[in-house]
């Protein structure tokens, strides 16, 4: 196969957020709570919450935010419902952490890039293969790329609420081989999830998986998937 455009998810791919651990003190450094090391027992919860986005998944999903959870990515409105009401079922010491901690996860420097990410767009971009992210999201990753120096090297975002689409749908693969300008057979999709990155399989991509791993135990992930010719 001669690669034409690679598609690439987001949370678990290029970038993974930061450990729950560190999202959760963040917030409380910069709302002034004071949490003793000794009551840290909020991270095991809220852990299993599925609090997180792009965290650990919820062990379980209470009944009243099943919907929620099911299509948190049609719209920013339903992902911050599901999200923060994952977090809620969590005792925390502060009404307002909820909020904080939804905000948190989509400032820049909640997330990190896989240490190969960087090397493997520049090597796409100088043997001028087309770049697209696809992503199951619920608010603008875009500014995520621009603090990270990523940006000029992806040619098209295609987000699941700006479309109203959920991977695996094809029609959202669809629509950013349009957008890259590649015919779908000559275009590899990347991804940590066999079922919602494979659904660009039925559309004629080819699919390449990568484990959705901690950022130091990661660090050639990307690159040996043989994307970059030569």
């Amino acid at each position: 196969m001669v690669i034409e455009g690679v598609l690439f998810d987001f949370s678990g791919t290029l970038f993974r957020i930061e450990p729950v651990r560190d999202w959760l003190a963040a917030v409380l450094r910069d709302e002034g709570v004071d949490v003793p090391p000794e009551d840290f027992e909020h991270v095991t919860g809220l852990t299993e919450a599925g609090a997180l986005p792009g965290g650990p998944p919820p062990l379980r999903v209470p009944e009243r935010l099943a919907d929620a959870v099911a299509r948190r990515d049609l719209t920013p409105a339903l992902h911050r419902e599901a999200y923060t009401g994952l977090a809620r079922t969590v005792a925390l010491p502060d009404p307002g952490l909820y909020d904080a901690l939804y905000a948190r996860h989509m400032r820049p420097e909640a997330w990190q890039a896989y240490p190969d990410a960087v090397e493997v767009l520049e090597g796409l971009r100088r043997a001028g293969i087309a770049v697209g992210v696809v992503s199951n999201i619920g608010w603008d990753l875009r500014p995520v790329f621009r603090a990270h120096g990523l940006d000029d090297l992806v040619d098209a975002y295609v987000l699941s609420f700006e479309h109203g689409l959920q991977k695996p749908a094809a029609e959202l693969f669809r629509i950013a081989c349009t957008m890259i300008g590649r015919d779908p057979a000559d275009v590899v999709m990347v991804g940590d999830d066999r079922i919602a990155d494979g659904g660009a399989a039925a559309l004629g991509c080819e699919v390449r998986f990568v484990d959705h791993l901690p950022v130091p135990e990661r660090p050639d992930g990307l690159r040996s998937l043989g994307l970059v010719p030569g």
